[in-house]
């Protein structure tokens, strides 16, 4: 994504990702067109999802994480473990107000 988050900006989106639960998982394959519609598909819904990155993926997680977020043109906001958290603003009419 073309400008990154300020330090509050990923807290505040850390703080409203703690009770989501993973909605898009990668696989052995990795980062594949299945995966990067399946995001879509959860953006669809929320502008802050959770993946999960399988140990079947033979990629370290943090390359892996910035992989899916780049494919999926998200804001890479947190790696916890296998857990990536990522955040894309809608367009046209964001329900998340990020503070400045």
């Amino acid at each position: 994504m073309s400008e990154s988050l300020t330090g509050k900006q990923r807290r505040h989106l850390r703080a409203l990702g703690y009770d989501l639960k993973p909605t898009v998982s990668v696989g052995k394959a990795g980062v594949t067109p299945a995966v990067v519609r399946s995001v879509a598909d959860a953006y669809n819904g929320s502008e802050l999802i959770k993946a999960r990155l399988e140990r079947s993926w033979d990629v370290d997680r943090k390359e892996g994480a910035q992989q899916l977020a780049t494919a999926t043109e998200s804001h890479l906001v947190q790696i916890l473990g296998r857990t990536v958290l990522l955040y894309r603003p809608d367009p046209d009419e964001p329900d998340i107000k990020l503070p400045a």
